[in-house]
């Protein structure tokens, strides 16, 4: 994995945790669970993403 594909994914849990928290301070349930929910999003895709490059390294030994 690219490290431009690292960094949006760690963006894009950064903005994930940034909308809970705010979701947090005003006590706004729907922007705390879209912060929480994007947080996986992003978390998921990356894991996704490292699994794959580890099949792809295991198949070309």
């Amino acid at each position: 994995m690219s490290f431009t594909e690292k960094a949006k994914n760690k963006v894009e849990q950064m903005a994930g945790a940034a909308k809970e928290r705010v979701g947090d301070m005003t006590d706004n349930e729907s922007m705390r669970g879209g912060g929480a929910s994007q947080q996986g999003d992003a978390r998921a895709k990356q894991n996704m993403k490292d699994a794959g490059s580890k099949i792809k390294d295991a198949f070309n030994k």
